[in-house]
């Protein structure tokens, strides 16, 4: 099965697992709804929808269903001045069937007291409803009372006139908060971590990491082609370390062995092994077919190259012998998964 993954690399991976996959932990469906204010930050609306979308995909039925709300129109008008169609209006929505309801705020969004806002969001906190804000959205929660005693991220330009406004709400210095139940961030590039906390809270630490390691790859300076984010932005990481992954990346058609990546980093074969187990959580060897692997899967999904050229590619003899290690790895035949990725339908597999 899929749990075969023994290294971090099962959280790169997660997505293209077969749908009784490991760490698919039991949390309920949610229903999110964003609140879209006129102007209102759409790179911080879709890195926090992106979360939930992404997380959606990882499972074989829905965790998180999204409603856009708006207050008024049909469509509400993005700082980028793009129109997005609204589901319902906010007087329409039932608290009674929401789990989260998020204000989208903006650089051009107008913290300005909204009685009809002010009133739906108090009975939205009675109905139990978790409460959030992207960008300076937190202004209409502490405007309505709601953020009286808890902490509460907010754009820079906005925190010395929440601090002065209102004084019983706590101004983080953070770039995104969850308190109890109020979720916030400062701005657009921190919706995304946002909601990623969201997620963790709801479905646990390696489910987050895994949607983590697809939607936040390219963080890094250098872009590698199979990075474990945990690990490779760890600039704390050991350097024999750092230099034993290097060497397994830059060595896939042709693998090394462990004694020759001994050698080269000049530590023993225990001394590498206990490394890769504390920070990798798998032994050298078994992160390195995993590694492979995944190169494998990346070349059956971008190409069309035969299967048995994939297997050379990726350091297999035997095309018997990559066969079967991509399918304890994987839940499905190479070939099955190559159809089913290019039939655009995951969840059939």
């Amino acid at each position: 099965m899929g749990a075969h993954f023994a290294s971090l690399l099962k959280n790169k991976n997660m997505v293209y697992i077969e749908s009784e996959a490991p760490f698919q932990s039991a949390c309920q469906v949610k229903r999110v709804a964003f609140l879209l204010l006129e102007n209102f930050s759409m790179m911080a609306f879709t890195g926090a929808v992106d979360a939930l979308v992404t997380a959606n995909l990882m499972r074989p039925s829905t965790i998180y269903e999204v409603l856009v709300v708006g207050n008024g129109s049909d469509a509400v008008v993005s700082d980028l001045g793009i129109e997005i169609s609204v589901d319902c209006q906010l007087a329409q929505l039932d608290e009674r069937q929401l789990d989260i309801l998020i204000l989208c705020g903006g650089l051009r969004v107008q913290p300005r007291a909204n009685p009809a806002m002010r009133t739906k969001l108090k009975v939205a906190n009675k109905a139990g409803v978790v409460l959030g804000s992207l960008w300076n959205g937190a202004y209409f929660l502490a405007e309505a009372g709601l953020l009286d005693g808890y902490e509460c991220a907010y754009h820079p330009d906005g925190r010395a006139m929440m601090m002065e406004e209102f004084p019983n709400v706590a101004i983080s210095n953070r770039s995104h908060v969850l308190d109890r139940y109020r979720v916030s961030c400062a701005g657009a590039s921190s919706s995304l971590n946002m909601m990623l906390e969201v997620v963790r809270n709801d479905c646990g630490s390696e489910f987050a990491s895994a949607i983590e390691e697809v939607l936040s790859c390219d963080k890094m300076a250098e872009v590698i082609d199979v990075s474990v984010c945990s690990v490779d932005r760890n600039p704390t990481l050991p350097e024999p370390l750092k230099t034993a992954l290097q060497l397994m990346r830059s060595n896939i058609e042709e693998p090394l062995s462990i004694a020759e990546i001994t050698e080269c980093v000049g530590i023993s074969r225990r001394q590498l092994e206990r490394l890769f187990c504390h920070h990798v959580y798998a032994s050298p060897s078994r992160y390195y077919l995993e590694l492979r692997l995944t190169h494998a899967r990346q070349l059956l999904q971008q190409t069309n190259k035969p299967i048995v050229e994939i297997a050379v590619a990726t350091g297999f003899v035997s095309i018997s012998h990559f066969r079967r290690c991509f399918h304890q790895l994987f839940d499905i035949s190479a070939g099955r998964f190559r159809k089913t990725f290019q039939d655009g339908d995951m969840t059939s597999a």
